[in-house]
C-alpha cells in the first residue's frame, strides 16, 4: 500500500504570522545587483547595532535582578532583626508582666494598710528599673574579681512582701542566678539545686557539666542569668570569659563575647566582665553576653579612658613591704633583714632542689596578706605535683592557679598569660598586686617546648627565641608612678643535673632587682630558712630603708663578710631567737 502523497498547504491554509516568515528571511538574504556592496555593509551595521542593544539589555536586566536580589537579601536580614528584637521586648515584657498583676491584685486589696503598700510598689519599681546596683551585686556575691567594690545585701527578688495582709499564691518564677555563684559552691549544694529544679542524672555529672543544666533549666523557667569572668581573648576577634574556680580552663559555661562588644569597649584579656547572659540557641554551645554591665566592678564608659599598661612609667620600688608578723616566724624575718622586698618588686629565689623554697614562699605569702590588706596576692604554680596545689591552697590564704605537671604545656602557657594580663588591668585600676611565681624555670621549658624550631639552638637545647614570652612575663613587674604596682617573686631551679635549667637561670640572672639565694649545705644539716646571706641582696635598698636602719644592716654585712654560709645562718637565727623583732635585734649591733 502505497503512502499518500504529502500535500503542500496553499497560501488560503497557512497564518498569517507563518505567511510573512519567507519575505522576512528573503530581506535577511544578502543583495544583489549594483547596490549590493552598499546594502550589505547597512546590513551588517544594523546587525551589529542589533546585538550591541540586546547585550546591553540583557546586562541592564542582569543589574536589575541582582539590585532586586540585594533589596529583598536586606529587608530579609532586616525583618529577621526587627523580629529577633521584638522577641527581646516580648520576652522583657512578660517577665515584668506578673509583677504587674501581683500589684494591681495586692493594690485593691482593700485590707491592705498604706505601709504595706508604700513597701511593696518601692519593692517592684526597685525590680521594674533593673537598677545596676542590683545587678552589682549579683556579681559581688559570687566575687568581684580582685578590684575594690563595696559589698550590698538588697533584697532576693520575687521574695513575698512582709505584712498583716494577706500572702497571693503567685506562679513560680525562677530566681535571677549568676554564674560565678554556682561555680563556687560544692558538688552537694550543686545536686540539691538540680534535685529542686527537676534535673535528672545528676550522679552522671561533672561539676561543670551540672553548673551548665542548672543554668539552662533556671532559663527554661524564665529566669534571668547573670554571669561574670575574666575574659580571654581569642585570636580570630571573638573571646570567653573564664572562671578562676576552674583555673582559667575552658569549659562549656564560659560565656562567649562578639567581636563588636569587645572592640565597643576597648575589653583586654584579663579583663573582669559581668553582665545580663542568655543560654545557647540552636546550634550553639556556649552562653552569650546579653548586656555588659561593669568592666573591672566600674561603670563600662570608664573602660575607654584607662591608660594602657605598658605607657604607663616604671620606677624603682619605694615603698616596703614587710613581712615581719611572728616573733617565732624567723624565715619572714630573715628575709626583712637580708632582701628587704618593696612594691613593684622583680625578685628571684634561686633554689637547689629539696631546700624549703616552696615552705618559704607559702611563709612569705602569709605574712604578705597579714601585714598588707590593700595588696591582691596571687600564687601561680606551674608543673607543680598536685598534693603541693592542695597543700597551697590550704595554707595560704590567696588565689592560688595551678597547672600541674600531668598538663600538656599549652595548658602552662595559657594560664601564666591570663594570670599576668589579669594582674596587668588590676595595676591600670590602681591596684597593688603581688604573684609568687613557682618555678619560673618550668614556665621558660614549656615555652621552649611550643616555641617553633628556629635553627639557634643555645646549650642545653634552649631555643634562641623561646625565652622572650618568659621574659615578658617576669619584666612586667614594676612600680607604676602615681598609679598601682605589679610585684612578681618567683623560683628559678638551679642544680637539678640538667643543663638547660642552669641556662634558663643564667638568662634571667640580673634581669631581676633582688636575688635570695638558698643554700644545699644548709638544707641537709638542716639550718632553716637555708639562706646564703652573701649571695642576696636587694638593689636600690636605700630606697626602701630608713637611713639608721640602713646603717645597721651594712654593719650585720660586714660582720658576716667571710663567714661560712652555715656558720653565718646559725649565729643569725640564734640571735634572732632570743630578740622579739628585727628593730630590737638592729639596735643592739654596735661599729
Amino acid at each position: 500500500m502505497e503512502a499518500p502523497a504529502a500535500t503542500v498547504p496553499t497560501e488560503a491554509h497557512v497564518p498569517v504570522a507563518e505567511q510573512a516568515a519567507p519575505a522576512q528571511v528573503m530581506e535577511n538574504k544578502a543583495p544583489e545587483g549594483e547596490f549590493a556592496p552598499r546594502q550589505e555593509n547597512n546590513m551588517r551595521r544594523n546587525n551589529n547595532n542589533n546585538n550591541r542593544r540586546m547585550y546591553n539589555n540583557n546586562n541592564q536586566r542582569n543589574g536589575n535582578y541582582r539590585r532586586e536580589r540585594a533589596n529583598n537579601e536586606e529587608r530579609h536580614f532586616r525583618s529577621e532583626a526587627d523580629e529577633y528584637e521584638m522577641a527581646l521586648n516580648r520576652e522583657r515584657e512578660r517577665e515584668f508582666a506578673d509583677y504587674d498583676d501581683y500589684e494591681n491584685s495586692y493594690s485593691n486589696y482593700n485590707g491592705n494598710s498604706d505601709r504595706e503598700n508604700r513597701r511593696y510598689n518601692n519593692y517592684n519599681n526597685n525590680n521594674n528599673n533593673g537598677n545596676r546596683r542590683d545587678n552589682k551585686n549579683r556579681y559581688n556575691n559570687g566575687g568581684n574579681g580582685g578590684f575594690n567594690s563595696e559589698m550590698r545585701n538588697p533584697d532576693a527578688p520575687g521574695a513575698p512582701v512582709q505584712g498583716s495582709g494577706p500572702q497571693f499564691q503567685r506562679d513560680y518564677i525562677a530566681p535571677s542566678i549568676n554564674i560565678a555563684e554556682l561555680q563556687a559552691k560544692d558538688m552537694f549544694e550543686l545536686s540539691k539545686m538540680a534535685e529542686d529544679l527537676g534535673i535528672e542524672g545528676v550522679g552522671a555529672l561533672e561539676k561543670h557539666e551540672l553548673v551548665f543544666a542548672i543554668l539552662k533549666a533556671n532559663a527554661e523557667k524564665s529566669g534571668q542569668m547573670y554571669g561574670c569572668g575574666y575574659l580571654e581573648v581569642l585570636p580570630e576577634g571573638f573571646g570567653f570569659l573564664r572562671s578562676a574556680n576552674y583555673n582559667y580552663l575552658p569549659c562549656s559555661e564560659d560565656i562567649y563575647l562578639s567581636p563588636s562588644q569587645i572592640k565597643r569597649f576597648a575589653l583586654k584579656t584579663g579583663d573582669f566582665v559581668a553582665g545580663q547572659i542568655r543560654t545557647p540557641r540552636e546550634k550553639e554551645r556556649f552562653f552569650a553576653m546579653l548586656k555588659v554591665e561593669t568592666i573591672n566592678n566600674d561603670a563600662p564608659e570608664r573602660k575607654k579612658h584607662i591608660i594602657p599598661f605598658n605607657s604607663l612609667t616604671p620606677y624603682f620600688p619605694t615603698q616596703r613591704l614587710v613581712l615581719e608578723n611572728d616573733p617565732a616566724e624567723l624565715s619572714t624575718r630573715v628575709v626583712d633583714l637580708v632582701t628587704p622586698i618593696g612594691r613593684g618588686q622583680r625578685g628571684l629565689i634561686v633554689a637547689p632542689p629539696r631546700t624549703g623554697k616552696t615552705v618559704l614562699m607559702q611563709k612569705v605569702a602569709n605574712s604578705i596578706r597579714k601585714n598588707n590588706d590593700d595588696v591582691k596576692l596571687i600564687v601561680l604554680l606551674i608543673d607543680e605535683r598536685p598534693e603541693e596545689v592542695t597543700d597551697m591552697e590550704r595554707c595560704v590564704d590567696a588565689e592560688v592557679v595551678s597547672s600541674t605537671f600531668d598538663e600538656p604545656p599549652e595548658r602552662h602557657v595559657q594560664v601564666a598569660e591570663m594570670v599576668i594580663e589579669k594582674a596587668k588591668r588590676m595595676v591600670e585600676y590602681g591596684e597593688h598586686v603581688v604573684i609568687l611565681l613557682d618555678s619560673i624555670t618550668r614556665l621558660a621549658r614549656a615555652y621552649n617546648t611550643l616555641q617553633p624550631h628556629s635553627g639557634k639552638i643555645l646549650t642545653g637545647g634552649v631555643d634562641a627565641n623561646a625565652l622572650h614570652k618568659p621574659k615578658r612575663f617576669f619584666g612586667a613587674a614594676r612600680n607604676i608612678e602615681g598609679k598601682g604596682s605589679l610585684t612578681i617573686i618567683a623560683t628559678a631551679l638551679i642544680d637539678t643535673g640538667s643543663r638547660m635549667d642552669d641556662v634558663i637561670f643564667e638568662e634571667f640572672k640580673g634581669t631581676g632587682n633582688m636575688e635570695l639565694h638558698l643554700d644545699r649545705s644548709l638544707a641537709d644539716k638542716r639550718i632553716y630558712p637555708a639562706i646564703n646571706i652573701e649571695l642576696s641582696g636587694t638593689r636600690k635598698e636605700e630606697l626602701l630603708l630608713h637611713p639608721d636602719e640602713l646603717s645597721k644592716l651594712w654593719i650585720l654585712r660586714r660582720a658576716m663578710n667571710g663567714v661560712p654560709a652555715a656558720e653565718a645562718m646559725e649565729l643569725l637565727v640564734g640571735k634572732l631567737k632570743k630578740i622579739r623583732s628585727n628593730i630590737e635585734f638592729l639596735l643592739t649591733l654596735q661599729h
